[in-house]
């Protein structure tokens, strides 16, 4: 069984627009679901997403490091005690920005749940990056 998730993607925006996007509370809420985050070592934040949405209503964790363009936090899906972790680490190209996400420490789940929450992981992120590509777009045309 596979531990951990990675995600690379570039998008031609400057690194300063994708950090914003995934770091600050109100652009979070906009492209992926409602959260109370601040991207500062040891904030408490939760994701909740609306009750009408299928999956688990209300993600939590702490922020473990939030430096330019390095942020580290730990998930914790409602109703489970399992602590995992997510990574989002930025750098600059010719193109852009480059996004890597890794969301590791799935193991730490047991047995068949281990493989049910990677998979439903793995479609989640990927609905993320769609999420936060459609945002970026729009963010840029609208600016």
């Amino acid at each position: 069984m596979k531990d951990s998730i990675k995600k690379e993607v570039v998008f031609n925006q400057p690194i300063d627009k994708v950090w914003n996007a995934i770091s600050r509370a109100e652009e979070i809420s906009t492209w992926f679901i409602p959260a109370d985050f601040k991207a500062e070592k040891g904030y408490q934040y939760t994701f909740t997403s609306p009750p009408n949405e299928k999956g688990c209503t209300v993600i939590s964790g702490e922020v473990k490091k939030a430096s330019p363009y390095l942020l580290i936090y730990t998930w914790i899906v409602a109703d489970t005690k399992v602590e995992t972790t997510v990574t989002w680490e930025l750098s600059s190209t010719p193109e852009g920005t480059k996004l890597n996400l890794e969301h590791s420490g799935i193991s730490k789940y047991e047995g068949e749940t281990a493989i049910a929450m990677f998979e439903s992981f793995n479609g989640g992120w990927n609905n993320c990056i769609s999420g936060l590509t459609s945002y970026l777009k729009e963010a840029v045309n609208a600016g």
